[in-house]
């Protein structure tokens, strides 16, 4: 392994609740739960101040986006049900999302970034990889200018990991959450990596977690004194030799400065479930505008795509997806919502909907001369034919 590299790992502390600080600081110090599909905007009352929406108040399906620290030390977590979360913490502000700010401040945060260090892999909305390995300058002094950065730039704090590899790394920017800077070098890993719950590694996820457990390994000192042969027994040979190799801090894995993406997709969770037949109409609606969403995400993009598949979650939780190939690939939502519909025909569509989803796949660059899939109106079934 290239052990002289220097790769940061930058986390943007509890991001979506932060920007939310940004407009509303009289609620920092406060729990706030940021999500929930019908969470109310605040009401500014005549004197200027303003009236929030509390958890208790809540009704209906939806999940949260995020949490501030305040609200996490409760219970209160990112993924959690809106009323489960209620009952935790009722008194807690309830905020509705907002993307478009959280886009902006992330593109603030991401040039900052850039204008110090060039080479960075896009990992999402609220974190990067940054290579450092060229870029001149004490490392420590190096992570500390570009938290500043980010700071002069959006009013936000970050936590940074340094280490020689993207494991590490990623591991490292949450050991100091919030506002925090770790650098660690492959010596200090039996320190201050093994201690650490084997969850902590990117890539080990609850069932594996569980798993591992039940084999008494739960540190990932434990896993590092583990076998490869018995890791490759109990895991499958590349799946126990990457556990291998995770636990003791092995990974070349580049940086990603460009990449594509494998596919499109919209879905939408219903605030109640719906029935095939009797909401027939609104779920139509529904899944024109899914489609329409996906052609317009593959227009901005410039990609077309030739593979349309759906994904529907019924009122048990069972999920279920088919998708169909076409002749030619398409960014056109006529065509999409065609092939959605020739998919949706071959499910089972007896039970209530909780979420219906359309998807586009392999992807490919538009080209003026390649043949495109013809436009295709039509009526769509929500139901199976008779």
């Amino acid at each position: 392994m290239t052990s002289n590299r220097r790769i940061a790992h930058l986390d943007m502390d509890a991001f979506y609740a932060s920007v939310e600080l940004l407009k509303y600081p009289e609620l920092r110090g406060q729990p706030v739960a940021i999500g929930g599909r019908r969470a109310q905007q605040p009401e500014t009352l005549p004197d200027g101040s303003r009236r929030f929406a509390r958890l208790r108040d809540y009704i209906g399906r939806g999940v949260l986006t995020t949490a501030t620290y305040e609200a996490r030390a409760l219970g209160v977590h990112s993924g959690m049900g809106t009323m489960k979360a209620a009952r935790l913490a009722p008194d807690a502000i309830l905020l509705p999302v907002d993307f478009d700010a959280y886009r902006h401040h992330s593109r603030l945060f991401k040039a900052a970034v850039a204008s110090i260090a060039p080479q960075i892999e896009d990992r999402g909305i609220d974190e990067i990889y940054i290579d450092l390995t060229d870029v001149a300058g004490e490392t420590e002094a190096l992570a500390r200018r570009i938290k500043q950065a980010v700071k002069d730039a959006t009013g936000l704090s970050c936590s940074i990991g340094i280490t020689p590899n993207k494991l590490l790394s990623k591991i490292c920017s949450d050991l100091q959450k919030p506002d925090g800077i770790t650098l660690l070098g492959m010596a200090d890993i039996p320190a201050r990596i093994w201690p650490l719950p084997v969850r902590k590694i990117n890539g080990i996820g609850p069932k594996a977690t569980e798993k591992l457990a039940g084999l008494g390994i739960a540190t990932i000192a434990e896993l590092a004194a583990a076998e490869p042969e018995f890791l490759q027994l109990q895991f499958g040979r590349s799946y126990g030799s990457w556990l291998h190799d995770a636990a003791h801090g092995i990974d070349d894995r580049p940086l990603v400065t460009r990449s594509e993406p494998k596919s499109i997709s919209r879905e939408t969770t219903f605030e109640t479930d719906l029935h095939p037949r009797r909401d027939r109409d609104r779920l139509g609606e529904i899944f024109t505008a899914l489609c329409q969403r996906v052609a317009g995400d593959l227009e901005r993009k410039n990609v077309v795509g030739r593979t349309v598949g759906i994904k529907l979650r019924y009122d048990d939780f069972q999920t279920v997806t088919r998708d169909v190939t076409l002749a030619a690939a398409t960014a056109d939502a006529a065509t999409i919502r065609r092939a959605a519909g020739e998919c949706l025909r071959r499910v089972p569509l007896d039970k209530r909907l909780r979420l219906l989803g359309v998807r586009v796949s392999s992807l490919q660059k538009e080209d003026a001369e390649m043949p495109v899939a013809e436009s295709t109106q039509g009526e769509l079934q929500l139901e199976n034919p008779a």
